[in-house]
């Protein structure tokens, strides 16, 4: 490994990995949806002149990683890094999570069987830790055969591979129960964002409710964040049975959901207390991103909604899979300043991990993205090298 003073000179290596898919309708947008094949993009971040018998996989159900400070500061450091993109890169308009599982499950073979690493190590950062979850569950053992829609993904044949280990960083519960916990249930219709409940609509000055908040009017606030997801839910249940029984061309939807960056907790800090910025998320000002057209499940589609989004159906719920993964390592890394995982989210995937195998870090004051902060950088990957050598993921 290279020292605290130089770093290892590192070079981008594009991967792609392809295999045959045919999907019922287009579901990716341009060639790759009407080729027959899925094709993956990925960049391994390594000294060509270096060996290593580890690689460390980045993957996140729809971003792109490879320009992250923890992935180049790995690389920095010596190790190996294969930034893995699924198959829906940077559009999760039709996302569907048990392909993503897929998608991941040969990126680890390819690591394996074409890169010639002998061990795989899943980094699961912001909603990657969900999925890494998700994954090993389903490597360790494979339950699933179909989507919460009821189409066929069969996972108990995809030859999903078992990671060696897996870190669990700056990571939320799931992308269903983090948007739950962020949507407006101020919205009364979901077609007219205007049409909405006072009582629920902390960003108006005239709600009723101002911070700090009591503990009744904050349960009653979830209670109501819950309802509007399920209240989707069925709705997009009802519409795939409706299309299901009209037949023809038709067999999905998409459709948008309207404010979807609305918590207590950026308004009130005394809520889940932690060193976050007050006022702020990941994204910006939640006011203006509850109504902008980038926020959680702003485009979606009637199967990607209940595969991704559903608080009820999704499959790739953390502390599900957490309670599933019996047998690996997991080292789990708590940024306290973090503005986009809420501090319940570390505590609870905590304690639903089955393995007995597992440790927590804390960083204090580490925000999502370490920006500015390269010390508390520093002190990641530290300790991401001192947890994989006592494990034997990394031998000197």
């Amino acid at each position: 490994m290279a020292s605290d003073t130089e770093k290892t000179a590192w070079t981008r290596t594009p991967l792609i990995v392809s295999f045959p898919d045919n999907p019922n309708f287009t579901e990716t947008y341009g060639f790759a949806g009407n080729s027959g094949k899925v094709n993956l993009e990925g960049q391994l971040l390594h000294d060509p002149k270096s060996k290593s018998g580890t690689v460390y996989i980045f993957m996140h159900p729809t971003s792109v990683l490879h320009l992250l400070p923890m992935p180049t500061a790995l690389a920095d450091a010596g190790l190996h890094v294969l930034c893995a993109a699924s198959r829906y890169p940077r559009n999760d308009t039709a996302l569907i999570m048990e392909k993503v599982a897929i998608d991941l499950g040969k990126w680890v073979a390819y690591a394996r069987e074409e890169l010639g690493y002998e061990r795989v190590v899943l980094v699961g950062w912001s909603g990657g830790g969900s999925l890494s979850l998700f994954y090993q569950a389903q490597a360790e053992n494979p339950i699933i055969t179909q989507t919460p829609a009821g189409d066929p993904v069969d996972l108990t044949s995809a030859g999903l591979q078992m990671a060696d280990g897996v870190i669990f960083i700056a990571a939320h519960l799931s992308r269903a129960e983090t948007l739950t916990e962020w949507m407006d249930p101020s919205l009364l219709n979901e077609l007219d964002p205007e049409e909405r409940d006072s009582e629920f609509d902390i960003y108006s000055p005239d709600c009723p409710h101002q911070p700090p908040y009591d503990a009744d009017f904050v349960a009653h606030f979830r209670e109501a964040q819950q309802v509007r997801n399920r209240r989707i839910t069925q709705w997009a249940l009802d519409q795939l049975d409706r299309l299901k029984r009209k037949g023809g061309l038709e067999q999905e939807r998409p459709f948008i959901v309207h404010r979807t960056m609305c918590d207590v907790r950026w308004l009130d800090p005394s809520i889940d207390p932690s060193d976050r910025r007050p006022g702020w998320t990941y994204m910006g000002d939640p006011r203006a991103v509850n109504v902008g057209p980038v926020g959680l499940a702003r485009y979606t589609t009637l199967r990607s909604w209940l595969s991704q989004w559903s608080y009820d159906l999704s499959n790739a719920k953390g502390p599900m899979n957490a309670e599933r993964i019996e047998k690996t390592p997991v080292l789990q890394i708590e940024n306290t300043a973090d503005e986009a995982v809420p501090a319940t989210h570390n505590p609870i995937i905590r304690a639903a991990l089955a393995t007995p195998d597992k440790e927590f870090v804390s960083l204090k004051g580490a925000t999502h993205y370490y920006v500015g902060q390269p010390e508390l950088l520093s002190q990641c990957i530290e300790t991401v090298i001192d947890w994989s050598r006592r494990k034997g993921l990394l031998p000197d």
